[in-house]
């Protein structure tokens, strides 16, 4: 719950301030895209540090034991999480992290129901139901950063298209002449 929590407080502080700050709608901050980056941004940073301190211990024993080396999973996520979180900020790599981190939400699930169908005296938020409808929230978070981003490239990508069409276009339109000394 606590991750939830991160990500729907901070999208909404990002949001606030980027509706309502002139100087961060200049940079961005205002539609609802870029806040819940900066939500799920915290969020993995939350949850990554959680992979090395607080709830390591918690987190190995949710591992599934068909996966071997549990200790070293949740290093080599809580990493990944930490990666993602920093590469959402950066415009470069955003798509691929918000794309990587959306693949190690669908991988790490199966921890999500082994730790539901045997933990002991869970809190209602780790039973699976709960846990199902959070992670399916985490994707669609995750979603909504990529699919502007996805948007946005392929709009400047015709963009940059169009333009070099237009600088080559009298050169290779069939009716104009290349030859300016041709009739």
């Amino acid at each position: 719950m606590t991750p939830l929590l991160f990500l729907i407080i901070t999208t909404l502080i990002a949001y606030t301030i980027g509706r309502f700050t002139s100087a961060a709608a200049k940079h961005g901050l205002a539609p609802w895209p870029a806040a819940i980056r900066y939500g799920l941004a915290v969020m993995f940073i939350v949850t990554g540090i959680s992979h090395f301190v607080g709830m390591r211990e918690a987190l190995i024993d949710m591992v599934p034991p068909w996966l071997p080396g549990a200790p070293a999973l949740v290093t080599v996520t809580g990493v990944l999480e930490l990666l993602g979180a920093v590469g959402l900020l950066l415009g470069p790599t955003r798509l691929w992290a918000a794309s990587g981190l959306e693949l190690m939400l669908i991988l790490m699930f199966p921890a999500n129901v082994h730790l539901a169908l045997t933990g002991e005296n869970l809190p209602w938020d780790d039973h699976l139901l709960p846990r199902t409808l959070m992670q399916v929230l985490f994707l669609a978070a995750v979603l909504a950063v990529i699919i502007p981003e996805i948007r946005a490239r392929r709009g400047a990508r015709r963009h940059r298209e169009s333009d070099a069409a237009k600088r080559s276009g009298a050169a290779t339109d069939p009716g104009v002449p290349t030859d300016p000394s041709a009739p």
